[in-house]
């Protein structure tokens, strides 16, 4: 029996052994005997131990690209040398970087390109602008890749400045005269320099209204043409910058005269005679002339205004001197052509000798002026008698 224990113990440290040896996954087998009394055989019993091997698999989570959730918009004033600055707007996905182009568009905001170096957050508008719209595109990027969203076009570029806006009318200078020449002033203007002027001078009527543009009379100075007599003449002045334009236009000159070689040619009517113009009795006719006799004979009397223009319905009146030479007859008003023609009936007091001569009063008045007073004239005149 101690033969076989000692066996027992040996089996026993050589299995121990062997599983330090082969380490994890080492199969033991222990053989414990007994001794069997009576010469009966050793029963073994074997276990055997697995051993077993857990992987874990590493679990990877993957970024999606930034989408925009709120445009992106502009601040800043729409003007020549104006900083604008862009918000890039809300995104999604936490985006990591923003990247910005700005455009240039049309004036409806379409058909935008790229402005070259564009491509910061803040951009200054450059002359360049002026009439255009500006549009900025942002990107939004992170590891999962990027979205571009675009913001409204600004307003219209404006250029920096003023327009001109005049402070003081033009003003025309010279005599109104066939044949003078007028010139006109640009007047006071303020707004952005440089101001460039350009002028067209125009025909009005008598009042200095209805104008119309004179044809090829857009330089600075004008010469007046048979056409402007009877009328008055304004010369408008168009101011013009990077900015806009503008027009004044001068008061309206005095009526027109005729040439010195032309007076008395163009009618005006005595509606349009104002002081400080006043009438004139330039010609008188008489038929017969000389007077021979108390018959009754024909006195004509031209009316002209002080700018040389014949005057149609001016009421001429006349009387004999002394008093009672002639018989009193009533105001006449002068004709298209400025003539007065009444019929002169003398008296029996009238001398009638060779060598003497019947002397006229003659009034030329405006109707409904003071009889002593308003744009009125008078002149003595004679008949001779032979």
């Amino acid at each position: 029996m101690h033969n076989e224990h000692s066996a027992f113990v040996r089996k026993a440290l050589r299995a121990l052994a062997l599983s330090v040896i082969v380490g994890t996954g080492l199969v033991a087998s222990v053989a414990i005997g007994s001794a069997a009394s009576g010469g009966t055989a050793a029963t073994t019993d074997t276990t055997t131990t697995a051993a077993t091997t857990t992987t874990t698999a590493a679990t990877t989570t993957t970024q999606s690209a930034p989408a925009n959730l709120d445009r992106p918009s502009i601040s800043g004033t729409a003007q020549d040398g104006a900083l604008l600055t862009a918000d890039p707007g809300k995104w999604s996905n936490s985006p990591a970087r923003y990247d910005y182009v700005w455009l240039r568009c049309d004036a409806n905001g379409a058909n935008c390109t790229p402005i070259a170096g564009a491509t910061s957050q803040r951009y200054t508008v450059t002359t360049t602008d002026v009439g255009h719209k500006l549009r900025v595109d942002v990107t939004a990027s992170n590891s999962g890749g990027a979205g571009t969203a675009s913001s409204v076009p600004t307003a219209v570029v404006s250029a920096r400045g003023a327009g001109p806006a005049n402070s003081k009318a033009p003003v025309v200078t010279g005599t109104a005269q066939e044949g003078s020449t007028l010139s006109v002033d640009n007047g006071t203007w303020t707004g952005t320099n440089p101001i460039s002027y350009t002028y067209q001078w125009q025909r009005c009527d008598t009042a200095g209204g209805n104008c119309a543009a004179i044809a090829g009379a857009t330089g600075q100075t004008y010469t007046l043409v048979g056409a402007d007599v009877g009328h008055t003449i304004r010369a408008a002045v168009t101011a013009k910058n990077s900015l806009g334009s503008s027009t004044a236009t001068s008061d309206a000159t005095g009526l027109v005269a005729p040439g010195k070689t032309t007076q008395g040619v163009s009618t005006l009517s005595i509606n349009d005679v104002a002081l400080p113009d006043r009438l004139i009795v330039d010609r008188i006719q008489f038929t017969p002339n000389p007077l021979r006799s108390h018959d009754a004979f024909t006195a004509r009397f031209h009316v002209v205004d002080t700018k040389g223009f014949s005057i149609q319905g001016a009421l001429v009146y006349t009387i004999g001197l002394p008093y009672g030479y002639l018989r009193n007859a009533p105001e006449v008003s002068t004709d298209a052509k400025g003539w007065a023609t009444m019929t002169l009936q003398p008296t029996a007091k009238l001398p009638i000798h060779r060598g003497g001569a019947i002397v006229m009063f003659v009034r030329a008045r405006k109707p409904g002026d003071n009889l002593l007073a308003g744009v009125s004239t008078r002149r003595l005149v004679q008949e001779p008698i032979r």
